[in-house]
């Protein structure tokens, strides 16, 4: 008999990303964290330019070749990490005390984690198309999730106006709820890493690490059952 789509098992991604809520966080510890993690910011500025420029010659290196070089691809997929954790920590999602570490290596023990799998040959066709046409539609997504800002005016009153993403709004009722109830609503976590898996896909995929389109399927929750964890296979 076969499957039906409903019970079919899900394709995995080859970007997994994982997260766990910490059962004591502080109930006011997240009103400094984005303060406690300036040293981070200041370094992430300066790792995503150096991504940028290793996406883009990796682009040329994918359209000779076919492949993703081996370093140009750790390098990247270290700074997404690095980016994850500070996120997990400080304004993304806050789901954890745990000052996160200076490396672009994973940390076994760090509360959240994220993996790539390293591509075989990739196409060169669509190195040329990916990355800006084929991602549209996902790109639209992850400016209404992500922070927005617009400007407005009218003849009576000119002004600015400014609109927060979904995953901003999210973690500010979670914050908020942290604050006054001492816990973290386990339902609002698992939605808020699953928004942050959306757009850290896009991301993969816009910066050539795979050629598999990224799903329009919301993965909630900390972990990514379906995509089972293969030693060797992921950097």
């Amino acid at each position: 008999m076969t499957p039906s789509a409903e019970t079919a098992p899900l394709r995995p991604y080859p970007l997994r990303l994982d997260a766990s809520l910490d059962p004591d966080l502080s109930r006011w510890m997240w009103l400094v964290k984005w303060l406690l993690a300036i040293p981070h910011f200041i370094i992430l500025i300066f790792l995503w330019i150096a991504f940028f420029l290793a996406s883009v010659a990796a682009f040329f290196a994918i359209l000779v070749t076919g492949r993703y070089p081996q370093g140009l691809f750790d390098f990247n997929v270290g700074v997404m990490r690095w980016t994850w954790r500070v996120s997990a920590y400080a304004h993304g999602v806050l789901s954890t005390d745990r000052y996160p570490p200076f490396t672009l290596a994973d940390v076994h023990d760090y509360p959240a984690h994220l993996e790539v799998a390293r591509p075989g040959e990739l196409s060169r066709g669509l190195v040329l198309v990916k990355w800006w046409l084929l991602a549209i539609p996902h790109y639209l997504v992850v400016a209404a999730l992500e922070t927005s800002g617009g400007v407005s005016s009218t003849h009576d009153r000119p002004g600015a106006e400014l609109s927060a993403g979904l995953i901003t709004v999210l973690v500010v009722i979670a914050a908020v709820t942290l604050l006054f109830t001492g816990r973290y609503p386990r339902p609002l976590f698992d939605l808020v890493v699953g928004l942050q898996r959306w757009v850290l896909r896009v991301v993969a995929y816009a910066a050539l690490m795979t050629d598999q389109y990224p799903p329009f399927r919301l993965d909630q929750g900390g972990t990514e059952a379906s995509a089972a964890r293969t030693p060797g296979d992921v950097r």
